[in-house]
Order: C-alpha cells, then structure tokens, then sequence
C-alpha cells in the first residue's frame, strides 16, 4: 500500500483477510467512542505530532487512516510522510461512509461529529448576527468575520472553530485516550519497521 486513498469496501476486505490490519482513528477520542471501526485504534489527530518520527520509523505494517468524512485523515497521512512514513492510505469518505455502506461499528455513547458541531456553531453564529444587524447594522461584521474563517478552513483544510470544539467537556470521554499505548499498538517492539 502506497499513500493513497481507498474505498470503504477495499478496507472491508482487507480487514477480512488481515484482522490485524492497521486502521487508525484520528477522530478525537469522544467521536471514536461514539462509533468506530472494530479493532481500529483511536490515535486523535490533535494529539499525534509529539509520536510521529517513532511511528514513521516503528510501523508494523501499512496503515489505513479514518476520520469522520476523511480531511483530518489526510492531514495525518501528510504529517505522517513529513515524518518519513509513506505507507498509508486514506478511508475515501471516512466513517460517513463506513455507515452508509452498511459496514460494521462499535458503538457506544452517542455524540454530534466534529464536523456537525462546526456547522451548528457557525451556522447560529452567522444566524444570530444577521438578525442582530437589522437593529445593529455592526454586527454583520461576526458573520462575515465567520464566513472568512469558513473559507479559510476550507483554502487550508484546517478549522480553527473544531479544534477549539475538540476540547471541549462533550468532546471529552470519560476514559481519555492513551496516546503512548495507541502508538505502542501501531509499533513493533524493538521500533523497527517492517516495511
């Protein structure tokens, strides 16, 4: 496997003739909880960099990378061939359409995607201050400040709104991730790769 992007059913059959396939969640840790595939490992975008250069240089294999709709998964294929690992591909669509396939989750409390409280906050953001221009005309300004920020996260493929939402309390599980032991999973023992 090559960096590159794969259909949702190429992961199913890979998954069914290697189980022990490496699929990795860069959802945060409350999305993961929420539905995830089964024996991926939740290895949250946000908290990623610090291990990087031990992932890049320890990989047990080639990697499949999921998110909720498949952008912050292909920030951490990047990151991840900055750090000198090019052996991983991106879940095209990520859990949307793991779902929409019919394909098998673990499910568990449920919480808004990260994306889907992006839209909401903007959206009432937005709402909000057009109708607040109509008796204050200088309030309009929020919403073009939102709409500019939107555009930029698009340009960028980065949100500075969902990484503020990630930290919040709703995005937070009871059992927060354990980052080292997630990239122990993905790693060989002795940190040599197989590749």
């Amino acid at each position: 496997m090559t960096s590159s992007n794969t259909d949702v059913p190429s992961v199913r059959a890979l998954l069914e003739q290697d189980p022990d396939a490496l699929v990795v969640d860069v959802r945060t840790p409350a999305e993961y909880e929420s539905s995830h595939i089964d024996g991926s490992v939740n290895l949250p975008l946000g908290q990623a960099d610090p291990h990087l250069e031990h992932l890049a240089a320890g990989a047990r294999g080639p990697m499949v990378l999921v998110c909720q709709a498949g952008p912050r998964a292909e920030q951490f294929r990047d990151r991840l061939a900055g750090a000198g690992f090019a052996d991983a591909s991106v879940m095209t669509g990520g859990m949307n359409a793991w779902e929409a396939d019919g394909a098998p989750v673990v499910r568990g409390k449920e919480r808004w995607a990260l994306e889907r409280q992006v839209r909401l906050v903007a959206g009432s953001i937005v709402l909000v201050s057009v109708l607040l221009s109509l008796v204050w005309q200088p309030a309009v300004w929020v919403a073009a400040f939102i709409g500019a920020g939107l555009t930029f996260a698009a340009v960028t493929n980065t949100c500075g709104m969902a990484m503020a939402l990630s930290k919040l309390p709703y995005n937070q599980p009871r059992n927060a991730v354990d980052v080292e032991a997630s990239v122990a999973r993905l790693t060989t023992a002795d940190g040599s790769s197989r590749r």
